[in-house]
Formats: structure tokens, sequence, C-alpha cells
């Protein structure tokens, strides 16, 4: 029997996992409002998010590379559902704090684990496929689960989405448990091991180019939903509406962005999309006010900002194809630093400054990638042409 259907259940829980993650941006002034702190400190719970993800994934995965896979969902997922229900239960800004580094360490851990038993329950020719379909269950809840968060939220009670997805949590263990066989682990990679190849300049700055984008680009989302309401004046439907397409405009930039880097190669697409990701930032700003042009500059936004991701990553693995496992690694653990980043600096920003600023130095930030990319993509293209002479001359 085709192990397809469990590919697919693993993906529809890796949306659950990633609704968690990504809706308190979607959510944040209700959550500000609620618990009594301004829109800045709020952002700091994506902050905390996203430093925990980074920092405790590679350590968790590193001590439980020897625990049995089924058995490592299991225990990701029932510390999940606990740190959802800290969410909902109980009371005040330190606790949620808590609640999202439970969040952060348990989601990492389910996501790398899930992304493992799939390559392995899927046929030798079908692995990058199953991948794909996780992550893609992974970023369907930027499509789905943001914007229907919103609306629950607006609705009745910000803590019912946790409620919801902790319940949710619960049915998923169950899952887990009945379909997905006894899978062993691996043997454990160094951490030390791991970060050998930040020694090398030309991956260190090839992952500059992540942190670089992608903070500039969660500068700017951490606070989308308080812009959209209190810059542009939308109503609180257009809002929810607009996080839809937000979403939807991401998938159609990662499908495009892989087609683009297949057809045109990395660096028309890598930095041609993040010269219009920071053009896209800076005409939000221009547009503010008007949301009849908000509304689609915030869909070239995330259709340009998301096309970068697959090209991004394809590159990484060229530099480093023997090390690909801890390339990846390693490129989403400076993903979750600049997500902190962009959402620490956005807080200091609404604080002292205003929600229009956040867009302006994201634009910055990514020009700064765009940059970047352009001088690894120069230095890659220096290194392959004297590594050709010196074959040349060697042949001579």
């Amino acid at each position: 029997m085709s192990n397809a259907w469990k590919i697919y259940m693993l993906a529809a829980v890796s949306f659950l996992v990633g609704t968690s993650e990504y809706i308190i941006a979607g959510i944040l002034d209700r959550v500000a409002s609620d618990i009594g702190v301004s829109v800045g400190a709020a952002g700091q719970l994506i902050t905390v998010f996203s430093l925990a993800y980074a920092f405790g994934t590679p350590v968790l995965m590193a001590v439980t590379a020897k625990v049995e896979r089924r058995k490592l969902l299991f225990y990701a997922l029932a510390v999940f559902v606990i740190g959802n229900a800290m969410a909902v239960v109980l009371p005040g800004f330190g606790f949620l704090v808590a609640s999202r580094i439970i969040l952060a360490a348990s989601t990492g851990v389910f996501v790398v684990t899930a992304l493992t038993v799939a390559a392995k329950l899927a046929p030798p020719d079908r692995q990058g496929s199953a991948i794909a379909t996780l992550v893609m269950g992974f970023s369907t809840s930027l499509i789905i689960g943001v914007p229907v968060g919103r609306v629950i939220a607006a609705s009745y009670d910000w803590r019912l989405i946790f409620g919801g997805i902790g319940l949710l949590g619960l049915l998923a263990i169950l899952a887990i448990a009945y379909a997905i066989p006894k899978t062993e682990g691996d043997a454990p990679i160094p951490l030390r091991d791991q970060l050998k190849l930040l020694r090398q300049p030309r991956i260190a700055v090839a992952l500059s180019i992540t942190f670089f984008w992608i903070a500039g680009y969660a500068i700017a989302y951490t606070y989308i939903s308080p812009f959209l309401l209190d810059v542009t004046g939308m109503s609180e439907n257009w809002v929810s509406a607009g996080l839809f397409a937000f979403g939807i405009a991401s998938l159609i930039g990662s499908k495009l962005g892989g087609w683009s880097t297949d057809r045109l190669g990395v660096p028309p697409t890598l930095i041609g999309g993040m010269l219009l990701h920071a053009v896209m930032l800076v005409a939000l700003s221009l547009a503010a006010h008007s949301p009849a042009l908000v509304f689609p500059l915030l869909m070239l936004w995330s259709f340009s900002a998301w096309s970068s991701g697959p090209t991004q990553q394809y590159y990484l693995l060229t530099l480093a194809p023997e090390a690909s496992g801890i390339m990846l690694s390693l490129n989403t653990s400076v993903l979750q630093l600049a997500m902190a980043a962009g959402a620490g600096i956005g807080g200091i920003v609404t604080q002292d400054g205003s929600l229009l600023s956040v867009t302006w130095i994201g634009a910055a930030m990514v020009t700064i990638a765009a940059g970047t990319a352009a001088l690894s993509l120069g230095l890659a293209r220096s290194r392959k042409i004297a590594a050709a002479e010196q074959l040349r001359r060697n042949s001579a």
C-alpha cells in the first residue's frame, strides 16, 4: 500500500505547527491590547520564538539523534500541545513568552523530524516530492492559517486559536501513533562539525544573504496587521482579506522563483527578486494611506519576497553539495535569527518612531541582501573561472 497518504498526513500536521508560528503576526494588535503591552513589545513574541527555534533546534536534534523517529514526533507534538495550553490558560505577558519558547522548540524538532520521516516513507525517486509536500503544508499555514486566525481573533478571542490548535495537536498525536511506522534515528552530527562550514568565507557570505533578506522581510511583516489597520485605515474584513491575498501571492512567488531558477539561473532570479522586494516595500510606504493601492502592492511584496526562497536554498546547496543537510540546517537557523532580528528592530522602531518606518528600514535591509548576493555570486563565478583555468593548465 502506498505511503503517500501518510506523507500528506504529516503535511497536514506541518500546517498546524506552521500556523502556531505565523499566527502571532496576524493578530499582533489583538494580543497587545488584551495583555496590556505596546505593539512593539508584543512583536518580541516573534523574536523569542525565532531565537528559541534557531538555537534550540540544532541542539535538540543532536541530542535526540538516536531516538526512534515516530517516538520523537510523538514527544514533539506532546510538548507542542503543552505550549498551546499555556497560551490559553496562563495569564500575562511572561507566560506567553514562555509559551512561545516551548512552541518554538517543539516546532523545530517536529519539522526537521517530519522531513526525515517523509523522505524515508517515499520511494527513492520521489523523496524530493515528499519533502516538497511537507514544505507546502508548512507554507500553507501562511495562506490559510493566518487569515482564518485573524477572523477568529476579531470575532471571538485570540486565545481560542491556540486552544483549537492544541486540541488538533492531540488528534495529530493519535494520527502519528496510528499511521507512522517505527523509523530508526541517525548517527548524530556534532555541532562543531555543523559549524565548520561557517569558517569558509564564501559560505558565511552566502548565508548572510539569507540574514539580510529575511530580516528586512520580518521588520515589515511582523507589524503588517497594525500597519494595515492604523496607517492604511483598512477595515477588519479587509485586513483578513489582505492577509489571505498575501499568502496566495507567497505561494505563487515561491513556485515562479523555482521555475525562474531553472530557466534563467540563480543571479537574475535572486538579485532581481530582492531588488523588486525592496522596491515594493518603498512603494508600500509611499502608498500607505490608500487601501486601493496597498492591496495589490501587498501581493507584489509577498510575491517578490518569497520568490527568493527556493533560489537561495539551491544556491547554498551548490556551494557545498557534499554537506547539503548541514547547509540547509544552517540556513534554517540563520533564517530564524533573521526573523528574531527583524522583529526586534521593528519593535524598537515602532516604540521610538512610527509604523510607517518599518517598510523603509526593511527595504534598506533587503537592498543590502541584494548587494551581498551580487558579491557572493561574483566570488563564486571567479572561483569557477580560476578552477577551470587551473584545470586547463594541468591538462596542457
